[in-house]
């Protein structure tokens, strides 16, 4: 529930940057921002310390929290509707469920929402639910990630090839300087992974391993989501009605790239 999450911390100072990493990583605490550059990956330090310094300053984070989860249980009632409610329920506790079981182990975003005190509403608990799973699958891609060896900036140009961007679309919103990503570029040609602004067989064959590593790092989960099919199919139908309502981007590259 993008949209819905900035709309409402926007009252109380946050732009969406500030608003979607401190949002993301209030579950941490008050960790130092060198934690949260850790867990996040990808993003310059220097911007995590600034955003995380403002963004703790303008809400006590178990408030940050609360505003951002009422918002989106808000949202998701207002776009599938009360006769949704009781499969939202349902779906959510199956979500809940598989969630509950699976390992934290080095998972530290994902371990850190878990802990969070369950939510009451249906529609609060599903978007908490699926918060879970994404961050579990954003736990899991970080480390294939760092399993290849790339650092946090030709990662992001690799992936934002991968997904359809050109170079520097999406590696330059995370506050790397123009002559970093010029030398990572320049890294990635000599690895022989990039060439001409386009992925070579090999930054593909990489990139694509990187992808598959991710998907493996779910087994788990998926293995303890029962009746499975049904579970997508309705995840399916929500997230449409989300993005015919402007709640979530229409870009299918922005989805694929988090």
């Amino acid at each position: 529930m993008v949209a819905a999450g900035a709309q409402a911390l926007a009252p109380h100072g946050y732009d969406f940057l500030t608003g979607y990493l401190t949002g993301r990583a209030a579950p941490l605490g008050e960790v130092p921002s060198a934690l949260v550059t850790a867990t996040f990956g990808v993003f310059e330090p220097g911007l995590v310390d600034r955003l995380w310094t403002a963004g703790r300053a303008l809400l006590p984070l178990p408030d940050l929290i609360a505003v951002r989860d009422r918002a989106a249980a808000a949202s998701l009632r207002a776009t599938l509707g009360e006769a949704d409610e009781q499969r939202a329920g349902e779906v959510a506790a199956a979500l809940e469920r598989a969630v509950g079981t699976v390992d934290g182990t080095a998972r530290p975003l994902f371990s850190a929402l878990r802990a969070q005190p369950r939510l009451a509403d249906p529609f609060g608990r599903l978007w908490r639910a699926a918060d879970l799973v994404r961050e579990h699958r954003g736990d899991g891609h970080l480390a294939a990630v760092v399993a290849t060896g790339l650092d946090p900036v030709r990662a992001s140009i690799l992936a934002e090839l991968w997904v359809g961007y050109p170079v520097g679309e999406y590696s330059s919103t995370r506050g790397w300087l123009d002559e970093v990503r010029e030398a990572a570029a320049a890294h990635l040609e000599r690895d022989g992974l990039l060439a001409d602004g386009a992925l070579t067989p090999a930054g593909r064959e990489l990139r694509d391993g990187i992808e598959a590593a991710t998907d493996a790092s779910q087994e788990d989960l998926l293995a303890a989501l029962s009746e499975l099919d049904p579970l997508v199919a309705d995840l399916r139908r929500w997230s449409a009605r989300c993005i015919e309502a402007g709640t979530f981007p229409d870009d299918d590259r922005k989805r694929a790239e988090g």
